[in-house]
């Protein structure tokens, strides 16, 4: 990090699937405030690189929601479709390292190797040159801190597997792509939604295999209509309402046990909830229930 760069940076990613949805307010809201509470940067990273999933004008209404709710980010937005050479450029490097290695199996192989992958395609000679890629995943880390959960441990043979990088259809895995993003844009804490609290484990294998700091973990409650079922883009939840923010806003904080604020100019209403946000107060469970 340079002289010059602030002692926090954070960031919101979302990918462009559909509109933001009160999910999706929740963690976008969670980072602005904690970044802005530690006097730091705010970044929006768009992550597009699985174009099958995405919905066209997405990434442009993602924006231009989160202006209407205040939540102006620094710098420029990232587009993670701008940075496929570089995702290439460290695959390459790991296979002529021979840190990761081609695979072949199916989904369907996997299951009859009891759900979980046996590196079996690591250990061929010689080496496949095409399909997946998958990380030799020296590192496998099983547990780690973070500021809300806790004290997290993951399933021992989830923490060891080989991990795909690069999907055999061409497309980047988010687990190299993200890593690669925040260690580019020196991403320092990462507040985000409980359903991705596992896989931070492999997050940090990947920032200890590339030679990485890892960053904070700071994971939110999913809003979840009922249980196991989070609002989503693929379970067609809601968007937002970006003419009356004001409501939306104080219903965040009350899900994430803050204080709510006063009703204001939605600049106004941010700076008062920056001010008394408090970690402490954000409920230690992965689920809350919402009536849509």
């Amino acid at each position: 990090m340079s002289l010059n760069s602030p002692a926090y940076i954070g960031r919101f990613a979302p990918s462009p699937s559909g509109p933001l949805h009160f999910g999706s307010l929740i963690a976008a809201l969670g980072s602005y405030l904690r970044a802005k509470q530690q006097q730091g940067k705010w970044l929006v990273r768009i992550e597009d690189i699985d174009p099958p999933r995405e919905v066209a004008g997405a990434s442009s209404d993602i924006l231009t929601t989160l202006e209407a709710y205040g939540l102006h980010w620094d710098d420029t937005e990232l587009y993670q479709s701008q940075r496929l050479e570089i995702y290439q450029q460290h695959i390459e490097q790991l296979l002529k390292e021979d840190l990761g290695y081609f695979c072949h199996c199916t989904r369907k192989q996997i299951q009859q190797m009891g759900g979980v992958y046996d590196s079996r395609c690591g250990q061929l000679s010689p080496r496949l040159t095409q399909g997946a890629v998958r990380i030799r995943n020296s590192a496998q880390v099983e547990h780690f801190t973070d500021l809300v959960m806790g004290s997290v441990t993951v399933k021992h043979s989830f923490a060891a597997e080989d991990f795909i990088i690069k999907r055999s259809d061409g497309l980047y895995a988010y687990q190299l792509a993200v890593v690669l993003d925040d260690a580019f844009q020196q991403i320092t804490e990462i507040v985000r939604g409980c359903d991705l609290l596992e896989t931070s484990c492999r997050q940090i294998s990947m920032n200890n295999i590339l030679g990485f700091n890892s960053p904070n973990w700071l994971h939110l409650p999913l809003a979840c209509t009922k249980p196991g079922f989070k609002l989503s883009k693929q379970n067609y939840a809601n968007a937002i309402d970006r003419k009356r923010p004001q409501a939306s806003i104080n219903a965040a904080l009350r899900f994430l046990g803050q204080q709510q604020v006063d009703i204001d100019d939605v600049d106004v209403m941010l700076k008062q909830a920056a001010e008394q946000f408090a970690i402490s107060q954000i409920p230690q469970l992965s689920e809350i229930l919402i009536e849509q």
